[in-house]
């Protein structure tokens, strides 16, 4: 518990108020992000609601690049595998030259260092970050932001952590690297994650993190009065297992398999549990907390602090994945001020 920091009164409000800021004109100073692996937007809310005009996002699947788009028109987004995207064509397409650019940002798909996953040294999207850095030396920015999980400094996938610091400050950048979770951030959800900030080293600055901001947040209270449609259609025999789980609690054993799953009802008190990218019936999902169902796509927009104006697809599933696969825009959004002021050096 941090008692001593301030808490949201209203998350609702709190969350439209981001939202307008969201949708307000740029000023002509505004500074400018590239996003890279930026699934349908998450981190690149949260750029926009700190000021910062995006010049380019860059994403692989097409569900995600689908769901930018339908909340990003202005912005331009080249879908495609990131290999393919040299770094000639990544400027011409944002229209700056080298040393233009005031933030690039990234998070590398992370499957193969996740704790929740099986934790492969081998993984070939392990070597992403490789990527990042190839347009991070093109683009040259004055900072950049890159997140992963917490498991890629959690045993032998500490080794990986240790490369991809070392080429990043090869790259000519200072750099920190910090675990930081979502949920001191103004976001309803316990979600921890590694985040780089790096300053280029000629601009004299020392990159820093933002400190916590907020009290944790009851999710169970940041969902109410919310569409409950869109949910999903849990199994009769499992809703009348669930029955006997608590808030807070998880239904963690079939009878029949033997296999464990994490049917977890949302804390009464406190922040949601961390909502992952994969979901089925029989697998990962995130409860009511006094219902027999799983949580709207509203209320997992709601705990994964995306406005309810925010265009999410209408398949379930897929409207899971892109929110398990993002950074929580009110998240990026305290990062990305933090590097405003880093880079007009306001950090007390």
């Amino acid at each position: 518990m941090r008692d001593y920091l301030p808490k949201i009164e209203d998350y609702p409000a709190y969350l439209e108020q981001a939202w307008q800021q969201h949708l307000a004109p740029r000023q002509p100073d505004a500074p400018t992000v590239i996003s890279l692996f930026a699934g349908c937007g998450g981190s690149s809310l949260g750029y926009s609601m700190a000021g910062y005009r995006e010049l380019l996002a860059v994403d692989w699947d097409k569900v995600a690049v689908e769901t930018f788009r339908l909340n990003f028109p202005g912005v331009p987004i080249w879908q495609g595998d990131i290999h393919k995207l040299s770094g000639n064509e990544a400027m011409h397409l944002a229209g700056v030259d080298p040393g233009e650019l005031d933030v690039l940002d990234g998070s590398p798909p992370c499957q193969g260092f996740s704790t929740a996953g099986k934790r492969k040294f081998g993984d070939e999207r392990n070597r992403l970050f490789e990527e990042y850095v190839r347009l991070l030396q093109t683009f040259r920015p004055k900072a950049f932001v890159m997140e992963n999980v917490s498991g890629m400094v959690k045993g032998k996938m500490r080794l990986m952590f240790a490369e991809a610091m070392q080429e990043l400050k090869s790259s000519k950048y200072d750099v920190s690297c910090r675990l930081l979770n979502a949920k001191w951030f103004g976001v309803p959800q316990s979600r921890e994650r590694l985040i780089w900030i790096g300053i280029r080293n000629d601009l004299k600055l020392i990159p820093s993190h933002p400190k916590a901001k907020f009290r944790e947040i009851d999710a169970a209270i940041a969902i109410m009065e919310v569409e409950i449609a869109s949910c999903g259609q849990p199994r009769v025999l499992l809703a009348d297992r669930m029955r006997k789980v608590k808030p807070g609690s998880n239904l963690a054993r079939s009878e029949k398999t033997n296999a464990h799953f994490s049917y977890v009802r949302l804390p009464l008190c406190g922040a949601s549990m961390t909502l992952q990218k994969s979901i089925s019936f029989g697998g990962i999902t995130i409860w009511h907390p006094t219902e027999e169902r799983n949580l709207s796509i509203a209320e997992l927009k709601r705990i994964s602090s995306f406005s309810d104006d925010y265009l999410m697809p209408e398949d379930y599933r897929d409207a899971v994945a892109m929110m398990g696969n993002s950074v929580p825009p009110l998240f990026m959004r305290a990062i990305a001020l933090h590097v405003r002021r880093l880079l007009t050096n306001q950090i007390e």
